[in-house]
């Protein structure tokens, strides 16, 4: 069993307004991190674009068809007040979706123990049918529901630490006790949910955090709540939502992670896959919004991935 990384330069494509935090660097200052000599001997595999048959696993056919059909060669299109369609965005959406099936599909019948896509735009905060906060299609949940449709998962777990609450997971899983959601994040800060009274059918699990919090109080939130929870719903697999704007670093918010903190949980989370999953995760990049901070703590997040493999 072996590791695998899942990039393709078409996110180079997804171009935003000047300015605009989730920008075409962020992909360049990953993959350059990730071609320095301790992980350059890594397999990269090139993900095929998500089908429109995936995609409608998570997302209504009207809305597909209007994402897809969005795109203008002469100019950019705001879904919203900070979520854009410009000209080779939809190549990158779809090769972004499609990084967590063909990721999904490497750990069922293609060597893989675990996998981590580098992605842009990502995808927590999409909506079934609602493009927002820089996402278009929802990466984890097309990945989630290809694992459950094609291959049988019957228990997949959703972890998302970035600092910005995962707002269309929740959605789109809220009344599915076969997907356990749980999610760090700050608040108050964008979209405004993922109080711990959002609970679903019981499989929603939210850990909030304030501003000012750094890496005691993200790591005891996880150790003392939410990994618990993860537990003991003994998943058949795990899917990560890796967003790393909680690093101190990051402009967006004012959670103070370190890259080590996410490395912590990263090893926590193996942990929990070799205890119930065969150890099979799927990590699909999020946010993350400082090169440095970004850099630094990708490293940590696949370092512990790789671990044993």
């Amino acid at each position: 069993m072996s590791f695998a990384l899942y990039m393709d330069d078409a996110a180079l494509g997804h171009r935003t307004p000047e300015g605009h935090p989730e920008r075409a660097a962020r992909y360049a200052a990953a993959k350059a991190r990730l071609d320095e000599p301790d992980f350059a001997g890594l397999p990269r595999r090139e993900p095929p674009r998500a089908t429109r048959a995936q995609l409608e696993r998570a997302h209504p056919k009207a809305y597909v068809n209007a994402l897809l059909s969005a795109e203008r060669p002469d100019g950019m299109v705001m879904l919203d007040a900070d979520t854009v369609i410009g000209p080779g965005s939809t190549e990158a959406a779809l090769r972004a979706a499609g990084s967590g099936v063909a990721a999904v599909d490497g750990i069922v019948d293609g060597g893989l123990a675990r996998a981590f896509a580098v992605v842009r735009p990502p995808g927590h905060h999409a909506e079934a049918a609602k493009a927002m906060g820089f996402c278009v299609f929802n990466n984890v949940a097309v990945a989630a529901r290809h694992a459950q449709a094609a291959h049988g998962f019957q228990r997949v777990a959703i972890l998302d630490f970035d600092v910005h609450h995962g707002n269309g997971t929740q959605a789109i899983f809220w009344d599915d006790d076969s997907v356990l959601f749980a999610s760090s994040h700050q608040m108050p800060l964008y979209p405004g949910t993922g109080a711990v009274h959002e609970t679903g059918a019981g499989n929603i699990w939210n850990g909030p955090l304030a501003p000012g919090d750094g890496g005691p109080a993200f790591r005891r939130v996880w150790e003392k709540r939410l990994l618990p929870a993860v537990d003991a719903f003994k998943p058949d697999l795990i899917l990560v939502s890796a967003g790393f704007d909680a690093h101190v670093r990051d402009p967006l918010a004012q959670i103070e992670a370190e890259a080590a903190d996410f490395g912590w949980l990263t090893d926590r989370i193996v942990e929990l896959a070799n205890a119930h999953s065969d150890g099979r995760v799927v990590a699909l990049l999020e946010g993350g919004y400082d090169l440095r901070g970004l850099s630094e703590s990708i490293a940590a997040h696949v370092a512990a991935l790789t671990v044993g493999l």
